[in-house]
C-alpha cells in the first residue's frame, strides 16, 4: 500500500499547538516534536469505529488493546512483558513526573544527562526533588556519554536515587548501544540507583535494519530496577490523543509508581486507547514507509547544514529531530534569528544547551525545502 507523506495537511487555524504559536505570522514551525502527517489509515478507521459507537463513558484498556501492546513489544524487541507490568498513563511527561514523585524521596536527587528534553529538567523541581546533571559530549562525530562524569555524579553527596534516561535520546538522536546501556546499568546497580527510561522514540530508528534495545531487556537486574515509558504518540503522530504506558516488572516499584499517581493522574481517554491498539496491531506498513521518508528528510537537512558556515550537526540515528550546533555561526541568538527568517525552531537553552537549535524534519518535503531555503538566507553574502 502506498502512503502519501508529500501532500501537506492544512493545520493553520486549527487546534494545533505547533502551528498556533505563529498564528498570523509567516513562520514555518519546525519546533515541537509533532509531525505534520496524518495518522495511519488503520488508526483513523479505528477512531471512526469508536466514534460511531456513540457512547464515551468511563473506559480502560480492553484485552485486545493490551494484547496489541504486548505482541508489539515481543515482535519488535523480543521483550516478553506480562500484562500486569503495564501502567497506563495519559502521557509520557506525566510518567517522568510520577517517577520523580514515586521513586525518589522528598529532597532526594534525580540525575539526568544534558542536553535533554526539557521535562527531564523540570520534573524534579516540580516534585521538590533536586536535579543533578552530567554532560553528554560530541566526540569524533558522535554524541557520547561521559562515564567518568556519570560515576562521579552517582557518588556525589547526596547520592542520586533515580536516573532519568532518554533512549533514543532527544535531542541528540543517539540510539544508545548495548555496551553503553550496560555501562549505565552497571553503574546504577553499583550505586543503587533506579532508572526511568523514556523510550517514546523507540520505533523511529533511522538506520536501516536497526532494532531498538529496551534498557529493561539488558538482563534481569536492569529490568528489576527499571521503569520504561513508551507510547505510540511520536511514531504514529497521535500525541493529542494522550495515551502512553509504563512497563514496570518489579511489583514493589510498580506499587510506588501507582501510589504516586493516585488521585492526581486521570485515566487514559477511550479514543487514545483505540488508536493505540490499532497502531500497534496494524500500523507497521505505515511506519516502514514513514521511516523511508524521514531518512530522505534527514539527509536533506544534513546536506543543507553542511553548506552553512559555522553550523554543525550529527545525523540522528533515531527520532525525526536534528540537533544543530550554531555556536560558531555568528548568530547571537540562533533560535530568534531563524524565527526572524521565517522558521520556528526549538531553542537549545530549553534543553540545557545555549547556542543549539532543534529542527523537526517530520514534515512534507516541500515544507522542509521551504524552511531550509529561508534558513539559508542568513548565510548568503
Amino acid at each position: 500500500m502506498a502512503f502519501d507523506f508529500d501532500t501537506p495537511v492544512e493545520r493553520r487555524g486549527s487546534d494545533s499547538f505547533k502551528w498556533g504559536r505563529y498564528a498570523g505570522r509567516d513562520v514555518l514551525p519546525l519546533w515541537v516534536a509533532d509531525m505534520d502527517f496524518a495518522a495511519p489509515p488503520a488508526v483513523l478507521e479505528a477512531l471512526r469505529q469508536r466514534v460511531d459507537h456513540g457512547v464515551f463513558g468511563y473506559g480502560g484498556a480492553t484485552p485486545e488493546v493490551t494484547g496489541s501492546v504486548l505482541q508489539a513489544l515481543d515482535r519488535d524487541y523480543g521483550w516478553q512483558v506480562q500484562a500486569e507490568w503495564l501502567v497506563w498513563l495519559p502521557g509520557l511527561v506525566t510518567g517522568l513526573n510520577v517517577a520523580c514523585r514515586g521513586l525518589a524521596g522528598p529532597g532526594e536527587t534525580v540525575l539526568s544527562a544534558v542536553p535533554v528534553y526539557p521535562p527531564f529538567l523540570s520534573a524534579p523541581a516540580l516534585s521538590e526533588r533536586r536535579l543533578a546533571t552530567v554532560p553528554l559530549h560530541c566526540q569524533e562525530g558522535r554524541w557520547c556519554w561521559d562515564f567518568a562524569a556519570l560515576e562521579a555524579a552517582l557518588q556525589a553527596d547526596p547520592r542520586p536515587s533515580l536516573l532519568l534516561l532518554c533512549h533514543p535520546h532527544n535531542p541528540v538522536g543517539r540510539a544508545w548501544s548495548r555496551s553503553e546501556l550496560e555501562t549505565v546499568a552497571e553503574l546504577c546497580g553499583r550505586y543503587d540507583v533506579l532508572v526511568c527510561s523514556d523510550e517514546i522514540h523507540a520505533d523511529l530508528q533511522l538506520e536501516p535494519g536497526a532494532r531498538h534495545l529496551p534498557f529493561a531487556c539488558l538482563d534481569a537486574e536492569a529490568a528489576r530496577r527499571s521503569v520504561t515509558l513508551m507510547a505510540p504518540s511520536k511514531t504514529y503522530n497521535i500525541p493529542g490523543l494522550s495515551c502512553a504506558f509504563a512497563v514496570i516488572p518489579d511489583s514493589a516499584i510498580r506499587r510506588r509508581f501507582t501510589r504516586a499517581m493516585a488521585g492526581i493522574v486521570p485515566h487514559v481517554n477511550v479514543l487514545g486507547l483505540a488508536a493505540c491498539g490499532a497502531a500497534y496491531a496494524h500500523g507497521e506498513p505505515w511506519r516502514e514507509a514513514l521511516l523511508a521518508y524521514l531518512r530522505q528528510n534527514r539527509e536533506r537537512v544534513v546536506q543543507a547544514v553542511a553548506g552553512w558556515p559555522g553550523l554543525e550537526m550529527v545525523a540522528p540515528e533515531a527520532t525525526y529531530l536534528a540537533w544543530i550546533d550554531a555556536r560558531q555561526s555568528g548568530l547571537e541568538e540562533p533560535a530568534r534569528a531563524f524565527e526572524a527568517a521565517g522558521v520556528g525552531l526549538s531553542d537549545g537553552r530549553e534543553f540545557g544547551a545555549p547556542g543549539f537549535v532543534r529542527l523537526n524534519f517530520g514534515c512534507p518535503g516541500a515544507t522542509l525545502e521551504a524552511a531550509l531555503e529561508r534558513m539559508g538566507r542568513l548565510f548568503r553574502p
